[in-house]
């Protein structure tokens, strides 16, 4: 049997993005990469869904939900909450809940909205088989 790879896309919500941080982007920008990205994963055989956060406070929260609803072979954490100086502690509290929550995911990290696939394909492949 072949099972999907279950991919996890955790970044700020559109609506919550402080957009002063990031010169040229827009909401409508951010959805489309997030639209583009889920639907080349799935084109590609992925089971791939987005973890969007809207705010430091309950981000792990979150996070905990989406990783105790079904397994995942690799979580994502984006750039947005990654490279921001302001948020390191919610990027040390979120990759330390993907640890603990997920212990045998890949965790990869994009460079920005629109390298998400590249930073996935780096790790886990679309499929395995299962027997």
């Amino acid at each position: 049997m072949v099972e999907k790879s279950a991919v996890l896309l955790v970044g700020w919500h559109p609506n919550a993005v402080d957009y002063s941080k990031w010169p040229g982007l827009t909401p409508d920008k951010l959805w489309a990469g997030f639209k583009a990205d889920r639907v080349r994963l799935q084109a590609l055989g992925y089971d791939a869904e987005l973890g969007l956060i809207e705010s430091a406070d309950t981000a792990d929260q979150i996070l905990t939900q989406l990783l105790a609803a079904k397994p995942r072979h690799c979580v994502l954490i984006g750039a947005g909450v990654r490279t921001i100086p302001d948020y390191l502690h919610l990027f040390e509290k979120l990759l330390n809940t993907v640890h603990t929550c997920a212990p045998h995911a890949k965790i990869c990290f994009n460079s920005g909205p629109f390298d998400s696939v590249q930073a996935i394909q780096r790790w886990v492949p679309a499929s395995t088989v299962k027997g």
